[in-house]
């Protein structure tokens, strides 16, 4: 759970497989990236970062004697894996006045935003991650980060946010694509098209 709540855990992992994509991967895979980092860019920068200060609703650890597990400080990060995880009762101070970025859950948000945007590229297949982003979800829970409303609240806002990207995406694509690049959109019309055997080289 631990492991499912860290980002930093993942980055290493995240950057191989952009880069892959970036080199190998066909039209429809490099601008599932490019919208995917733009969406999960904006719901995690503009969207959650904004609403947690709106509402600046406390975590759970901040009011209540909860399970808090985390992973073992260290650089890098991924190492931790071999450690046991951190795992303590959080002590809240009583009678203090609390704000908090407990709602919504970006963890949350963001996955759920991912895998949107990959079910509405990769249809059968995209929708996997969905499991990723749940179990993403329940880990904000078990490690004492997030209250079970703001996962589920989070999860889809997230998913909503992910549609829209995509359509907003798909119609900038479709409105001013032949402006931008005219041989790249005679070839690509659509951003969501199965690549095609000319761009491996078939």
């Amino acid at each position: 759970m631990a492991v499912l709540s860290s980002f930093d855990f993942w980055i290493p992992l995240l950057l191989v497989v952009i880069a892959g994509i970036a080199v190998a991967g066909c039209f429809k895979s490099r601008a599932m990236v490019l919208v995917l980092l733009v969406v999960v860019g904006f719901t995690d920068g503009v969207f959650v970062n904004g609403l947690k200060h709106w509402v600046g609703r406390p975590r759970p650890n901040q009011v209540e004697p909860v399970r808090v597990v985390d992973l073992k400080k260290m650089k890098p990060r991924f190492l931790a894996i071999l450690q046991p995880p951190v795992v303590r009762i959080s002590q809240p101070e009583r009678g203090a006045i609390l704000t908090g970025r407990s709602f919504p859950s970006g963890h949350t948000a963001d996955n759920f935003a991912a895998a949107a945007v990959l079910t509405l590229f990769y249809r059968r297949r995209g929708w996997i991650y969905f499991l990723v982003a749940t179990a993403v979800g329940y880990s904000r829970i078990y490690t004492g980060s997030h209250w079970p409303s703001d996962v589920l609240a989070s999860a889809f806002l997230g998913t909503g946010l992910g549609v829209l990207g995509v359509a907003t995406a798909e119609g900038i694509w479709r409105r001013w694509g032949g402006s931008l690049a005219p041989g790249l959109y005679r070839r690509h019309p659509s951003l969501l098209e199965n690549c095609v055997a000319e761009e491996r080289g078939l």
